[in-house]
């Protein structure tokens, strides 16, 4: 079966990639950690902006923009998801054959507008309570939040009164 996905040189899109089986290998520390690595040794090569993000136990959400010229996230991504595993498995106890690590696939969606990116951000940042991980966004840990609020892209009281609209957002999770 042959995949579509857009592609838009320069564009930005927002992303959902999930571990395999939904284990929750990104409860640890030391695994963010090594993502993080991921995403930076990526970036030194292939350069991206990360917008905004948000990591849980069995998945994550991001949304990136590309350079001018540039739609190739998908190698970026095989990329990314290769170094993990390989220094996932180069610090672990695992002896053996290595387990898959990650679903084959991933979700992208094109952002199309500024109204599209807030959607998508919002969504990015509620997640953390709406898996029931945080009681509320701002004290969950991994994500873009506390910059969001830095950088005054939200108010203080961002998700006050927003919750049952952030719940209903349809996107993939």
């Amino acid at each position: 079966m042959k995949y579509r996905r857009v592609k838009i040189k320069g564009g930005t899109y927002f992303f959902t990639v999930v571990t395999h089986q939904r284990s929750p290998i990104f409860a640890s520390d030391q695994n963010i950690k090594i993502l993080k690595e991921s995403f930076k040794c990526v970036m030194v090569d292939r350069p991206f902006v990360i917008d905004a993000y948000v990591i849980l136990p069995d998945h994550m959400h991001c949304i990136w923009t590309l350079p001018k010229g540039d739609s190739d996230y998908s190698t970026r991504w095989r990329i990314i998801k290769g170094f993990f595993t390989h220094e996932f498995f180069n610090g672990s106890s695992v002896k053996g054959e290595k387990q898959t690590i990650w679903q084959k696939r991933f979700w992208e969606h094109a952002i199309r507008n500024e109204e599209d990116f807030i959607k998508h951000a919002d969504y990015i940042h509620y997640n953390p309570v709406k898996h029931g991980y945080a009681e509320k966004a701002l004290y969950w840990r991994h994500s873009s939040l506390a910059k969001f609020l830095q950088n005054k892209s939200y108010q203080s009281d961002w998700d006050e009164g927003r919750l049952r609209s952030l719940d209903n957002l349809n996107i993939s999770d």
